[in-house]
């Protein structure tokens, strides 16, 4: 291994230290509890070895963000129906799993303004560099060509990840939330939303 490939290496070691330890800090201190010099402490390093990877907090919350979506497009890999309603159906109910799983992740991805609210993120972002939008983008554009979804695949996607994720946010926010079955309930609302959008055509938004 040359010298270059062994410092590339390190540095994307030091990178992923990095990003396990502010998830931990995160989880035991809050969002707020995060700063790079609190990092540093915990990682025995000085803070100016880790602003030499993230220019600021921002941007280490943001990469954090990136992760995650990777994480969540991971778990769509195996979702393929032979019927793209059904595949839509499924990643949506993935989507929804993976927040209760992991509801710490789910809070820095979705549930931070410092995180969802600075990711300055364009349509052809979302769909492209962004996994899990992608996925869900990818089912719908074949849900539309095959007539079962009509409208823009973006605002179709937008709407339905929006119950999704409304979806997820209570099954983890809501501990005490009277449910008899949190799976039913998940089911009951990517199948109304689903039942709504096949009605409508949805012109872009």
């Amino acid at each position: 291994m040359t010298l270059r490939n062994r410092r590339e290496r390190y540095r994307s070691e030091l990178r992923a230290e990095t990003l396990t330890a502010a998830r931990k800090l995160i989880q035991e201190e809050g969002y707020q509890g995060l700063t790079i010099r609190k990092l540093a402490t915990r990682m025995e390093c000085s803070p100016m070895a880790l602003y030499s990877y993230f220019a600021d907090k921002q941007a280490l919350l943001s990469a954090l963000a990136l992760e995650g979506f990777e994480k969540v497009a991971k778990r769509f890999d195996s979702t393929v129906h032979r019927d793209p309603l059904t595949a839509v159906s499924r990643v949506l109910l993935d989507y929804i799993a993976y927040a209760e799983e992991n509801p710490h992740e789910y809070r820095i991805l979705f549930l931070s303004v410092e995180t969802l609210g600075e990711l300055k993120l364009s349509r052809e972002d979302l769909q492209e560099r962004n996994p899990a939008f992608g996925a869900l983008f990818k089912r719908v554009e074949t849900c539309i060509k095959a007539g079962a979804l009509k409208g823009d695949p973006f605002a179709v996607s937008t709407v339905l990840w929006t119950a999704a994720h409304g979806a997820a946010s209570l099954l983890i926010t809501a501990q005490q939330f009277p449910f008899e079955n949190r799976r039913l309930y998940a089911e009951e609302v990517v199948a109304t939303i689903l039942s709504g959008v096949q009605n409508r055509v949805i012109a872009r938004i």
